[in-house]
């Protein structure tokens, strides 16, 4: 994608810290943490705000611990409760054994609420604005968008999987796989979120509860890209009878986390979806997001400061602070995803192996805490007399 950034009929006005771009997880939080810093921010949606994301919206609790505001007006449900089915059958129940709840959030509310925190402390944002170019000039980025240009000293791209900034910014392809989202309005009031296996081939699909409705959502994690994600769904709602008479399906670009990556060029960092930072096993995404953002903006303001090495090192925390236990939830992908059935049996339907996918989920527990006996444990279902 070629930057169409055209200096020569451009008229760059203003001068801040940081121009956000995309204002999801990532991008608000890096905007909040800014902005409380005494940083000048401007942020950028194409999108009027709130919007709807396709998301699940299943967030871990441990994700408060970043942030010193209340996410309580924003939380839908909360859930401690997991069922794991079997394309709908030979059920496992389990109950959260961590801190607080699994939180179920409506991204267009939830989204809205951190921009609404950074704004609270001098953020400036700009909705239904759609950025055209980025070029750097001098020492500073100019930011060419449909409303006029703003000059940055730094940028953050959180524009998601598909946006043009990382490419602009002189970033390689990332690899996108496509998931999916069948919202369906309800009043059964059932606590529980559930996973189902065996439907889709390469992936699973996750039911969570809403105030009002489900959100059940899929993906596939390896091989082909090429299920139909629709047909999936419809079939698990109909095994499960959920009228879905009124339900809206909707696809969406995710981009998994596959190998360590350079996050950081000449003033500008990628961030949540854009850094390619979900789960590559759960798909797990807002997490991540919050986290990325939080650090980059971090790194921004170190850099403000005098810290020449803090975009660099920003690379480095992500990647060892998420990458590295990532690359453990890429090899549990590659072997689970290939014999689900084998998957369930010896992994899923192990009380000790629900719990720690639970805390896993729940920002408790690590991959890495738990992937060389889940490895073996899988291998061992493939290779008779192993583990």
């Amino acid at each position: 994608m070629t930057n169409p950034m055209d200096t020569s009929a451009s008229t760059a006005i203003n001068l801040v810290d940081c121009v956000v771009v995309g204002s999801g997880p990532a991008g608000g939080a890096a905007a909040y943490h800014l902005a409380k810093r005494g940083r000048s921010v401007v942020v950028f949606d194409r999108d009027v705000l709130p919007r709807y994301k396709t998301c699940s919206g299943g967030v871990s609790p441990a994700v408060g611990a970043w942030f010193d505001f209340d996410f309580s007006p924003v939380i839908s449900k909360t859930v401690n409760q997991i069922r794991y089915t079997w394309k709908v059958g030979d059920p496992v129940d389990a109950t959260l054994n961590t801190s607080e709840p699994m939180w179920m959030v409506n991204r267009s509310e939830f989204d809205h609420y951190i921009v609404q925190q950074a704004q609270s402390h001098g953020a400036e944002v700009h909705g239904g604005t759609t950025v055209l170019g980025v070029k750097f000039k001098g020492d500073r980025w100019l930011v060419k968008t449909d409303k006029g240009d703003v000059q940055a000293k730094y940028v953050i791209a959180a524009d998601g999987a598909t946006g043009p900034m990382a490419k602009w910014l002189g970033f390689g392809d990332r690899e996108v796989r496509m998931g999916a989202v069948l919202e369906v309005p309800s009043q059964d009031n059932n606590p529980n979120a559930q996973f189902d296996f065996g439907i889709i081939k390469n992936g699973f699909i996750w039911c969570l509860p809403k105030a009002g409705g489900y959100s059940i959502g899929t993906g596939t994690f390896r091989g082909k890209d090429n299920e139909d994600l629709k047909d999936a769904l419809l079939e698990y709602a109909s095994l499960k009878g959920l009228n879905i008479t009124q339900a809206k399906f909707h696809t969406h670009p995710m981009c998994l986390w596959t190998e360590d990556q350079q996050l950081h060029t000449r003033n500008a960092l990628l961030a949540g979806e854009t850094a390619g930072l979900s789960d590559p096993f759960t798909a797990e995404g807002i997490r991540p997001a919050l986290f990325s953002g939080m650090k980059a903006a971090l790194a921004i303001d170190g850099s403000l400061a005098g810290d020449s090495q803090a975009l660099a090192n920003y690379t480095t925390i992500i990647q060892q602070e998420w990458g590295q236990d990532m690359i453990w939830a890429q090899k549990l992908a590659n072997i689970f995803y290939r014999v689900p059935g084998i998957g369930y049996k010896v992994g899923v339907k192990r009380p000790s192996a629900t719990d720690r996918l639970c805390k896993i989920m729940c920002g408790e527990l690590k991959y890495a805490d738990v992937a060389n006996r889940a490895l073996k444990r899988l291998s061992g279902g493939l290779i008779p007399g192993l583990g």
